[in-house]
């Protein structure tokens, strides 16, 4: 089978390595490379464990595969302005996991505009230290929410900043989840 792993994984500005730490179970930079270049056959286990670990379908790793979701990159804009890029890529379009939710802005607050969509990941208690100077989305009480920058974790509280300037720092307590911003979708 002819697959777009590196390609792909290319598209995503991820390493070998980043790919096989991103696996479950985790594997070697070697294996992945392996996979990609057709020294190694790749099987439908393997498609799928790569394909979550590079956030996309399994599909997009088969070339030929139905539904491709990608853009030509046709510039890249750096310090000195845009120029065309020195090899062919393309992006991947950003597709939703399941544990990924969203969040819109009505009004503008703080880096985000009106019609904005906030993309985030659902995390559990034990995982909330990665997300420490990350916005996040907490549960509170009967049906509310507060969302802010993380600043502060100790025992079960959770310490935030509002995203608008002159706020006060807000405590949760004990919040069995969190929702931590990973992409901004806003329109031009």
């Amino acid at each position: 089978m002819i697959t777009r792993i590196r390609e792909v994984r290319r598209a995503k500005g991820m390493t070998l390595d980043d790919v096989a730490k991103a696996c479950k179970p985790a594997t070697t930079p070697q294996t992945i490379g392996r996979l990609e270049t057709g020294m190694r056959t790749v099987s439908v286990g393997w498609l799928n464990r790569i394909a979550d670990a590079l956030g996309v379908d399994a599909n997009d790793l088969v070339a030929g595969g139905a539904g491709k979701a990608e853009l030509p990159v046709v510039a890249v804009l750096g310090p000195g302005g845009a120029s065309a890029p020195r090899k062919t890529a393309v992006v991947m379009a950003p597709r939703p996991k399941g544990d990924q939710a969203a969040i819109t802005v009505a009004a503008s607050t703080g880096d985000y505009r009106s019609g904005d969509e906030i993309w985030c990941e659902m995390i559990e208690a034990d995982e909330f230290a990665r997300a420490m100077n990350r916005d996040v989305l907490v549960p509170r009480p009967a049906g509310r929410f507060q969302f802010g920058r993380l600043i502060g974790r100790d025992d079960e509280k959770l310490h935030l900043l509002p995203l608008g300037a002159g706020g006060r720092q807000q405590v949760v307590t004990n919040p069995q989840w969190i929702a931590v911003a990973t992409k901004l979708v806003r329109n031009l």
